[in-house]
């Protein structure tokens, strides 16, 4: 029976060295400690214990049986314990970690994914996780301590604590396919564009907010015709003749070379979207993660 529970760490950890080297004076050498208190600690040990742990031979100490199950259950403890030490010993050098990122889709593709392929090759052992969501989402998840830190297009007033750094500005473009051929040397204004049908993002993304904004300037409704979930399935309509719509030059820019879509002349300006790295001010970030950022910030 225990007669003394209040047992530290340090009484297992030499108890552990000992039975592992099978000698007071080896496991006194490796921990840097004296024999006297090697040899004072284990009998402290037993005696709280209430039974014998080693039992002394021609070769050093053995475990008794009762030294034996303690140790299979000790052993088994600083596995876990040195496994953990070395993980974060890794992490710290960046040779494995997880990082966590949720990014809207227009902040993934015009921002993120070129700098995530540098990272990728710099840190192999590193494991990225992308949530691909809708602005408003990826804030939720960031909210919600899911991700270390998120990558978006919204521009309304974010939690005050999220800490909010602009990284570059994306420019989007209004282009048709060939069923609107007749449309390629016409210059249209917002209110002629919006006779024709639009294909854009349901309501409740920050790309719908955009538009519907910039719709109003002009006393205009934005309702699109073909509502999509994803940014990256406008592109996909418009190519097939299902209307007209908005996407960044990022996005088009093959299928304009090609001659898939072409560009609308627009009076109007369309504004620049800014994209914006928002991260919790109360949330540590490991130095995977921390090293990501400082890639992502620095692209500003």
């Amino acid at each position: 029976m225990v007669k003394d529970m209040n047992l530290s760490y340090d009484n297992y950890r030499i108890f552990y060295y000992v039975a592992k080297y099978q000698g007071f004076t080896h496991a006194a050498l490796v921990l840097g400690n004296s024999q006297p208190n090697i040899t004072r600690t284990i009998k402290n040990l037993e005696q709280a214990l209430g039974c014998k742990l080693f039992v002394r031979s021609n070769h050093g100490v053995q475990l008794t049986p009762e030294g034996e199950k303690l140790y299979a259950h000790v052993s088994l403890a600083f596995q876990h314990i040195q496994a953990g030490e070395a993980e974060l010993v890794a992490n710290q050098s960046l040779e494995s970690g997880v990082v966590t990122i949720a990014a809207s889709e227009i902040a993934l593709h015009y921002c993120l994914l070129p700098i995530l392929k540098v990272y990728r090759t710099m840190y192999p052992g590193v494991r990225i996780r992308v949530f691909n969501n809708s602005s408003p989402q990826a804030v939720e998840v960031l909210k919600n301590g899911l991700a270390d830190f998120a990558v978006v297009t919204a521009s309304h007033d974010f939690p005050k604590t999220v800490h909010c750094h602009r990284i570059m500005d994306a420019q989007e473009i209004p282009i048709a396919g060939s069923p609107f051929s007749f449309l390629r040397e016409k210059s249209l204004t917002l209110k002629e564009l919006a006779c024709y049908p639009l294909v854009g993002l349901a309501p409740n993304t920050s790309t719908f907010d955009f538009y519907s904004q910039l719709f109003g300037t002009q006393g205009l409704i934005f309702q699109p015709d073909v509502e999509v979930a994803t940014a990256d399935q406008i592109l996909p309509m418009i190519k097939n003749g299902l209307g007209i719509g908005f996407a960044p030059m990022a996005f088009a820019q093959d299928d304009i070379l090609s001659g898939n879509v072409f560009v609308l002349q627009l009076n109007e300006t369309i504004p620049a979207r800014p994209i914006y790295f928002l991260k919790q001010t109360d949330q540590p970030l490991s130095l995977a993660a921390k090293e990501l950022e400082t890639m992502i910030v620095n692209k500003s």
